[in-house]
């Protein structure tokens, strides 16, 4: 690692240890609040585009990064140690509904740019405190493990080396806007993740000065426990286990409530740090949230 990289992933790990750390919350819902129309999404570059843009939050990073940065500033605000960067759907995939495909080396570049931006202005501000970029790879909307035809279980519209090819474009270029770590989140297929890992490592086994530390998040989207593609999270645990995260956790999918259980189950088999970032929830009988 370089000397700079080294110093920040030190910075990482001792307040790991010394203290719980914030990460922030959604950037979807944060973006709705702005309600944006199509032309803060095509901003000057893409006027000309075929296709709407309307949702492609993404895009923002390069059509309107004024409220990009305004929402990470809203999380540090807030108390935020960690900034997510606003590239869930930077994938080439991902920006193929839209027809983008060729934008998403941009999009993450500019993502992390904008989160580093945010992240510095604020450490300056209380050297104490560090704030610290998490470069974030989605899981795309396609899943390499499961048919999207019932007719059809083979069937797949997505293989690995596909994946991997379009999440070490990505990596690369979060790693070119001087992210602090990796973030591999929202995981509903563990072949998926283990595309992402995979290019994650590739890139920096042929960069090894450019190492950064790896955080890896998974979903359960309903009661059963087990991930879409059907693990449980000891058995999610030990097929990523190899990549050896720094931290490992559950975001999104059920209220934390419901999935309390599966969550537990992960923190006790994983031996490294654990995070957890879940919806706010949904109303009780009584309209509480929990």
């Amino acid at each position: 690692m370089t000397a700079s990289n080294t110093n920040t992933t030190q910075r990482l790990r001792d307040a790991l240890a010394e203290r719980i750390l914030v990460i922030d919350g959604a950037m979807g819902s944060m973006i709705q609040g702005y309600k944006l129309a199509e032309d803060d999404f095509r901003g000057e570059r893409f006027q000309s585009h075929h296709k709407n843009l309307a949702g492609n939050n993404d895009l923002l990073n390069i059509s309107r990064p004024d409220v990009i940065e305004e929402i990470h500033r809203a999380y540090l605000d807030a108390g935020a140690d960690i900034l997510e960067t606003n590239t869930f759907n930077g994938t080439r995939v991902a920006q193929g509904d839209y027809d983008l495909q060729e934008a998403a080396h941009d999009i993450n570049l500019a993502g992390a740019r904008l989160a580093r931006k945010v992240a510095d202005e604020y450490s300056a501000k209380t050297p104490d405190k560090p704030r610290f970029v998490a470069g974030v790879l989605g899981p795309t909307p396609r899943t390499a493990s499961i048919s999207p035809d019932v007719n059809d279980p083979a069937a797949r519209n997505i293989n690995f080396d596909d994946l991997v090819d379009d999440y070490s474009e990505a990596v690369a270029a979060l790693v070119e806007g001087n992210v602090d770590l990796i973030l591999v989140e929202t995981i509903f297929d563990t072949l998926n993740a283990k595309a992402a890992i995979f290019a994650v490592q590739a890139f920096f086994d042929a960069n090894p000065d450019q190492r950064l530390p790896l955080m890896i998040s998974v979903t359960f989207p309903d009661l059963s426990g087990r991930l879409l593609s059907g693990q449980t999270p000891t058995a999610f645990w030990h097929s990523v286990a190899h990549a050896e995260p720094l931290i490992i956790g559950v975001n999104c999918g059920r209220r934390f409530s419901e999935i309390r259980p599966f969550v537990e189950e992960l923190a006790n088999a994983a031996d490294c740090y654990f995070s957890g970032h879940f919806n706010a929830g949904l109303p009780n009988a009584f309209g509480e949230y929990d």
